[in-house]
């Protein structure tokens, strides 16, 4: 990154002691490596969780905000899982993404930030309600059809007052339909009452791998509208 870390921004050694639980010091860290041990990014640009947060520690700011690693971190949280202290490092990585000017994030995450706003489905690939609306009917009618024993499987579309309203990764419709169908056929094995709806579906959540505040609030906001609009009482997020 061309631009320097401001000093307008609360340094990572304050963030992160914030992000420590009550009482807590990073004397208190053995730096046992439990964190890193089970990072499925540990590693990679020659950096890992614990590396990371005594970089923190030590001042390293500009160090920090510079490593593209932090874009490599999945937000599992994995690593304050294990740790002894509690320490919620993703949350300090997800800090350091936020200073990085918008242009130059990955420009994947951020593209499909901007298409997921898009529609109201919310759907990264942009599949609109029409193209979910007949992706799921389409799936349906091939299962009734080539599946003995399952003629009467069900995949509600806007089913009001349903007790679950289930997201799906735009993926899945998109380009593997099929890989619906296992979901639908457990709970239709349990019996739940459950709907898509063809607003506000789409899972996943670009907006918040990349940092956009403002607009991963705007998309929670969206599904949670749809939810509301067909009254469930459990939102089932598959993400």
């Amino acid at each position: 990154m061309s631009e320097s870390y401001t000093s307008k921004r609360p340094s990572f050694k304050a963030k992160a002691m914030e992000l420590l639980p009550q009482d807590g010091h990073y004397t208190t860290c053995l730096t046992c490596g439990l964190c890193s041990s089970g990072c499925p990014a540990s590693g990679l640009e020659g950096m890992d969780p614990r590396k990371f947060l005594r970089m923190a520690s030590l001042g390293l700011d500009q160090e920090l905000v510079e490593t593209p690693w932090v874009w490599m971190c999945t937000m599992c949280k994995r690593c304050q899982h294990v740790c002894p202290m509690n320490i919620d490092i993703p949350s300090l990585i997800y800090y350091a993404r936020t200073c990085w000017p918008r242009e130059k994030r990955p420009k994947g995450i951020v593209a499909s930030c901007d298409q997921s706003l898009k529609t109201a489905t919310h759907s990264a690939m942009g599949a609109s309600p029409e193209d979910f609306a007949f992706v799921v009917e389409d799936v349906l009618d091939e299962v009734h059809e080539s599946q003995p024993g399952q003629e009467h499987l069900q995949a509600p579309l806007n089913k009001k007052g349903a007790h679950f309203f289930l997201n799906q990764n735009s993926r899945e419709p998109m380009t593997e339909p099929d890989e619906m169908v296992p979901l639908w056929k457990i709970l239709d094995y349990v019996g739940a009452d459950w709907t898509y709806a063809t607003l506000g579906w789409a899972a996943e959540n670009y907006c918040m791998f990349a940092a956009d505040e403002k607009n991963w609030e705007k998309i929670v906001r969206g599904k949670v509208e749809a939810v509301e609009e067909l009254d469930c009482k459990v939102w089932l997020n598959t993400e």
